[in-house]
């Protein structure tokens, strides 16, 4: 017996390497891939990608994809909303389980594993606790490949936006960024690799520093007002276009 499954499907190179694991699992049958994309710039959200490169992911995966759409200034109560409408949606459909790239971020993890037991879904986390610098490792030998398309620019500098993930990328990272960003250091777009029937053509656009404020209601944002949980607000992008 296996449970219909879906992917939180991010377009990077951790969710490409949950989802190959996955895959290989035969108590988990992944009927779809779920992401979630910012309705005013039609990109997906954090990774700034266009639409049109996850619908040719998707394509190349051949595991139907479902977009959840949210503006790009949501508020954490729309977003909780949002989510429980598509969560209980796929529980219709008759899915039990779904499964996440993440590997240790614990707030975020208990998060997810709450707003899902609301409805009546199993989380599944095949990263957790894994080391991050053996899943990179692992991600590259496997013969996946992807480039960065985020960078936090209080960590790292213009040069490591789109570039290509590999040893050398690994060497080159500063002291203190985790290997997989899993910190949010930066995020990727994966085009090739075992999971793909063929890798995903693109086109490297430009280069654009982008800074981001928080919501004026300390109530309802992300960004916190502690020092030592204040999400970092200035992000390196590169643009790719089919």
């Amino acid at each position: 017996m296996s449970y219909k499954t879906y992917f939180n499907w991010s377009t990077g190179k951790d969710s490409a390497l949950a989802l190959y694991k996955t895959l290989q699992n035969p108590l988990f049958d992944i009927a779809a891939l779920v992401t979630t994309v910012n309705s005013d710039m039609e990109r997906v959200s954090m990774h700034g990608l266009r639409n049109e490169l996850l619908l040719k992911q998707a394509k190349s995966i051949e595991i139907p994809l479902k977009i959840i759409s949210l503006s790009g200034n949501v508020s954490m109560a729309t977003y909780d909303e949002t989510m429980k409408t598509a969560m209980n949606e796929l529980k219709s459909e008759g899915f039990t389980h779904t499964v996440f790239g993440d590997i240790f971020l614990e707030d975020l993890k208990q998060y997810r594993e709450q707003k899902l037991n609301e409805v009546g879904i199993q989380a599944e986390f095949p990263l957790w606790k894994e080391n991050t610098k053996n899943l990179l490792e692992e991600f590259i030998s496997l013969g996946f490949k992807a480039i960065t398309v985020c960078v936090n620019a209080k960590l790292l500098d213009e040069s490591f936006v789109g570039r290509i993930i590999d040893k050398q990328f690994l060497e080159d990272l500063p002291r203190g960024v985790d290997p997989c960003g899993e910190n949010g250091e930066f995020h990727t777009f994966v085009f090739d690799g075992p999971i793909f029937k063929t890798p995903v053509d693109f086109k490297i656009g430009e280069k654009v520093l982008r800074s981001y404020q928080s919501t004026e209601d300390e109530e309802d944002q992300c960004f916190q007002t502690d020092d030592k949980l204040k999400w970092d607000t200035s992000f390196w992008y590169c643009d790719l276009y089919v």
